[in-house]
């Protein structure tokens, strides 16, 4: 599906229903927000799981990634997120729904949840940066766009994803290579900054509704700081409901382990 972007361009989105049998009455749309370098396959391993649980999924490619076009006003998240509001705006037609945020698609999702409350009635923060609690940057990815050889490129990808995306090396297999590979290409918002801030942190206080976070124990973007991450959320979110760490898990954690993380989930969900 496509949707206008508030005068930058066009959004695409990706809808799936349940199946009749197992669809859950009542229940709102739940929408994923992708990580940054991404697109909607960054839930691959979890769609399908949803559908199952009974729930009507409806995933975004974000402004200037995958298949959506780059927004006029900008190239990160403060950008972005009225955009994402306004195609959820046409698409949702006045219902909220359950809003699951991956990474830099986490910290969008607050920005525009803080500016637009009505759209959402719980927010799912998955692997989410710019919480205040590490003082630099905790990981280096290497540059690939300068290589000519496809082998040498793929070597340099799949390095880039046991030192941010992976905590386990042995994951990176064929499906993960070929997410990342596909997917890096398409990323048409350079330079961006903000999840290497605090704004996530001084956003929340103005998200009303409840809030759940859900992370990797290993995730690369704050190692020796995780633990720290729930008491910077319950600081700063009014509505915190709590957070879950994913044993042996890193930050892709949705992907690395998925039926403990969609068991996660539902829980939020739940709650």
């Amino acid at each position: 599906m496509r949707a206008a972007g508030g005068g930058a361009g066009e959004l695409v989105w990706h809808r799936w229903q349940p199946a009749d049998a197992v669809r859950v009455a009542g229940a709102p749309p739940l929408v994923l927000f992708h990580g940054g370098s991404g697109s909607w396959t960054h839930w691959v391993k979890n769609i399908v799981p949803l559908l199952e649980a009974g729930r009507t999924v409806l995933a975004a490619d974000l402004p200037g990634f995958g298949d959506s076009d780059l927004p006029d006003g900008g190239a990160d998240a403060d950008a972005m997120a009225p955009v994402l509001a306004g195609g959820l705006h046409q698409l949702l037609q006045g219902e909220r729904c359950d809003l699951v945020g991956f990474s830099f698609g986490g910290m969008t999702s607050g920005l525009m949840l803080a500016d637009a409350p009505e759209l959402a009635r719980r927010l799912v923060l998955v692997g989410a940066p710019a919480m205040g609690v590490v003082p630099g940057r905790q990981f280096e990815l290497r540059a690939w766009r300068h290589l000519k050889s496809a082998a040498e490129q793929e070597a340099i990808h799949r390095h880039n994803l046991g030192v941010l995306m992976l905590h386990d090396h042995d994951l990176i297999d064929g499906l993960a290579l070929e997410v990342h590979m596909t997917n890096v290409p398409r990323d048409r918002a350079p330079r961006r900054r903000l999840a290497h801030t605090d704004i996530l942190a001084r956003t929340l206080p103005r998200v009303r509704c409840p809030v759940h976070a859900i992370y990797g124990e290993h995730d690369a973007i704050y190692q020796h700081y995780i633990h720290q991450l729930e008491d910077a959320f319950a600081a700063a979110a009014p509505d915190f409901r709590g957070m879950q760490l994913i044993p042996g898990a890193g930050h892709w954690v949705q992907f690395e382990a998925p039926e403990a993380f969609d068991a996660a989930l539902l829980r939020a969900l739940a709650g």
